[in-house]
């Protein structure tokens, strides 16, 4: 026999838990704001842009050519830019004691589709390092690639700025104690879910009926600490008559 549980009993089931769902959400929330503001290291992000035209003295004609094959060739300065002929030079005008591994996981290259230009976001503790490395990191692209590739089609676009008051990209405070908190719920639930399903005790005339199989036909009804002290009460009140009733019955028989 299948059992099936309905909207009103998981609407009370949640109203029986609320207390530990909301403690769950409450824990998670405060993990969460204490990991985002005093363990995790706050990061910051800074970007560079470069462009990628076309040579001087380009014929008019043949303009739409080289826009196409400067476009193709983004895929390539994009390999380059993060390649330890870059990132050495960058790694010697900044003073880094970094190799160009290192240095290449502070940086993301990246394009947008049919377009000329590249952009360059690197990322550190420090604001100011950050938009150190992303523009030195463009300016050494620019001064090797004619040798590298023989062209000079390379030019800055942008370069990173520092701010007075930044804004760290990582960690994402609200963020992160959002995702806490719908964590929490959803283990609360999850919990307040299981903790029903593995109570075995009977505590309704229905919960009696799904385990026997016969209907109920009678119920003792509960009675509180009060109601037995009321009863108790009017209990001997009645005692206190009926002494009485007799005592004065056998009075009367004995005048």
């Amino acid at each position: 026999m299948e059992e099936t549980i309905s909207l009103k009993e998981i609407f009370a089931l949640l109203k029986k838990r609320m207390l530990m769902i909301l403690s769950l959400i409450v824990s998670f929330a405060a993990i969460a704001l204490i990991l985002s503001y005093f363990l995790i290291t706050p990061t910051y992000t800074a970007k560079a842009s470069v462009v990628v035209n076309q040579e001087e003295n380009v014929d008019v004609s043949a303009l739409n050519t080289a826009i196409q094959s400067n476009i193709s060739l983004i895929n390539t300065y994009k390999i380059v830019m993060t390649s330890p002929v870059i990132l050495d030079e960058v790694a010697k005008e900044m003073n880094l004691s970094l190799s160009s591994t290192e240095i290449a996981e502070k940086l993301e290259v990246t394009s947008e589709a049919d377009t000329q230009i590249i952009t360059v976001t690197a990322t550190d503790t420090n604001q100011a390092k950050a938009a150190e490395l992303a523009n030195t990191t463009v300016n050494v692209f620019q001064n090797e690639i004619p040798e590298l590739m023989n062209l000079e089609n390379v030019k800055p676009l942008s370069l990173a700025e520092t701010e007075d008051n930044p804004s760290p990209a990582s960690p994402n405070i609200l963020l992160n104690t959002a995702i806490a908190i719908v964590l929490g719920a959803m283990i609360g639930i999850g919990l307040a879910f299981l903790l029903e399903y593995l109570d075995n005790t009977v505590k309704t005339e229905n919960d009696i009926e799904k385990k026997i199989g016969i209907p109920v036909i009678g119920s003792i009804s509960h009675m509180s600490e009060e109601d037995l002290v009321t009863n108790k009460q009017y209990q001997t009140t009645a005692q206190r008559r009926n002494v009485r009733r007799d005592y004065n019955g056998q009075k009367k028989k004995t005048v």
